[in-house]
C-alpha cells in the first residue's frame, strides 16, 4: 500500500488535523460551576465576610469561578483589584464576571451618557480583575414612556458601551431583571438590535414571572452567562423550588458552554445553605456536561 493511502485509511483526519471541524463540537455542552457574590450580600455589607474570604470559600466548596457583585467593593482601584486577582489565580479560582447596576432606559441623553461612562469604568475594572463578562441591567421604563420608546435608548447605550468593551475583550450580558427586561422577547429584540458580538444575554433562571421554562429556553441561544436561583415564582405568584435538573438539562441540550452561578436569595442562612446547593449544582453540571 502506498504511504499516502495507508495514512488516509489508518487515521481519521477529523480527529487529528488541527483546525478541522469536528462534528458535534458546537452542540456539545461544557458546564462550569460559579458562585455569585450577591449570595453573601448581608455578610459583605456587614463586613463580616470579604471578597478575599469568598475566593477561599470557592476552594473549600469546589467552585470553579466567581461572579463578583461589585456593590460592596471597598475600592475599584488597582490597590484592591490586583491583589484580589492574584489571590484568585493562586487559589485556582477564576473571576470570570462582575455584576453592576445600570439604568439604560433614562430619557435624558445626558443621563444615558453618564450610564455609558459608568459602564466604561466597570469595563476597565473587569479587565483589571481578568473578568471577561459584566452583568448589566436594562432598567425600569419611566412613567409616561412606552417600552417601544425606551428600547432605542437601551440599544444606544449598549452599542456605545460595546464599542469600548470590544477593546478590552469584555462581553456585556443584559439580564432579565424586570423593567424593560421582564420578557424574553424584548431582551432578545434589544440584543439583536445592538448586533454586536460583545453584547449577549445574562440569563437569571429565577427572574421570569410567567412561562418560566419556556422563556429560559428562548434566551439560551444568545446566553453567555447563567445565574441559577434556588427558588422561582410559579404561575400563581408563589415562591417554589426551581427544578434544577430540568434547567441544567435544557441548558446542556442547547450546547451552552460556560458558567452556571448560584445566586442565593432564599431565607435560610447562606453560610449553611450555599455549600449544599453548590454540591447539588456541581453534580448536575458534571451529569450533563459534554
Amino acid at each position: 500500500m502506498k504511504r499516502r493511502c495507508f495514512l488516509a485509511s489508518a487515521v481519521p483526519l477529523s480527529l487529528t488535523v488541527p483546525g478541522l471541524a469536528q462534528p458535534g463540537v458546537e452542540k456539545r455542552s461544557r458546564l462550569r460551576t460559579g458562585l455569585n457574590c450577591y449570595s453573601f450580600r448581608k455578610q459583605l455589607a456587614a463586613k463580616s465576610l470579604t471578597y478575599e474570604d469568598l475566593v477561599r470559600k470557592a476552594v473549600e466548596w469546589d467552585v470553579d469561578g466567581l461572579d463578583m457583585t461589585v456593590y460592596w467593593f471597598p475600592s475599584d482601584g488597582p490597590a484592591f483589584t490586583l491583589p484580589l486577582r492574584r489571590l484568585a489565580y493562586k487559589m485556582g479560582v477564576e473571576i470570570y464576571s462582575i455584576s453592576v447596576r445600570s439604568e439604560l432606559t433614562r430619557a435624558s441623553a445626558a443621563d444615558r451618557r453618564k450610564e455609558v461612562e459608568s459602564l466604561y469604568r466597570w469595563i476597565d475594572v473587569a479587565n483589571t480583575l481578568g473578568a471577561s463578562h459584566i452583568r448589566v441591567f436594562g432598567g425600569s421604563v419611566p412613567k409616561g414612556v412606552t417600552e417601544e420608546q425606551a428600547v432605542p435608548w437601551v440599544v444606544e447605550c449598549l452599542q456605545r458601551s460595546a464599542d469600548y468593551a470590544a477593546t478590552k475583550g469584555v462581553i456585556l450580558g443584559l439580564e432579565n431583571h424586570g423593567g424593560i427586561c421582564t420578557r424574553a422577547e424584548r431582551i432578545i429584540e434589544m440584543v439583536e438590535k445592538v448586533d454586536s458580538p460583545w453584547v449577549a444575554i445574562n440569563l437569571d433562571t429565577g427572574n421570569f414571572r410567567s412561562d418560566v421554562y419556556k422563556q429560559i429556553e428562548m434566551c439560551l441561544p444568545k446566553t453567555v452567562n447563567i445565574q441559577v436561583k434556588a427558588e422561582m415564582v410559579d404561575e400563581g405568584g408563589k415562591r417554589v423550588p426551581q427544578d434544577w435538573d430540568r434547567v441544567v438539562k435544557m441548558v446542556a441540550a442547547a450546547g451552552y458552554k460556560g458558567y452556571l452561578a448560584l445566586e442565593y436569595e432564599a431565607e435560610p442562612d447562606a453560610m449553611r445553605a450555599v455549600p449544599e446547593l453548590m454540591a447539588k449544582l456541581r453534580e448536575l453540571t458534571r451529569k450533563y456536561s459534554g
